[in-house]
């Protein structure tokens, strides 16, 4: 089951990080067509938000069709609409990608300066995919 992270000094809304880590870890492949995600009240118990925050993620997330709500039993996830990523490999990766962000933060890179060169860098390779 998935644990929700919220990081107050984000400037990132807490329901938009909620189902962001939702979007991530079913294109990781730890959530698979059919897990049940927390119930709204135990999201609610585990990071101090309000339930309507939750609800709106949620909400949300079963907008887009990656998730099912049903009344009284919970909240699934329903067929991913991107294939999820071999696990194996997304563990491989995460492991390089913490190793490099350890290496940058000791040279003195702080998040922002991370999060703009990963985003820079990605949109950098996506256009050159595209040409």
């Amino acid at each position: 089951m998935i644990e929700f992270h919220l990081e107050a000094g984000s400037g990132v809304a807490y329901y938009v990080q909620i189902a962001q880590q939702v979007r991530h870890a079913v294109r990781a492949g730890l959530l698979r067509q059919g897990d049940q995600l927390p119930r709204v009240r135990d999201v609610v118990a585990s990071v101090a938000v309000n339930p309507n925050t939750v609800l709106r993620a949620y909400r949300d997330l079963e907008r887009e069709g990656l998730l099912v709500m049903r009344a009284g039993l919970g909240t699934f996830v329903a067929a991913p609409q991107e294939a999820a990523a071999d696990p194996a490999l997304y563990v491989a990766l995460e492991r390089e990608l913490m190793r490099w962000i350890d290496s940058a933060r000791e040279r003195g890179a702080d998040e922002q300066t991370l999060a703009a060169l990963f985003d820079q860098t990605a949109a950098r390779t996506r256009r050159d995919i595209t040409r």
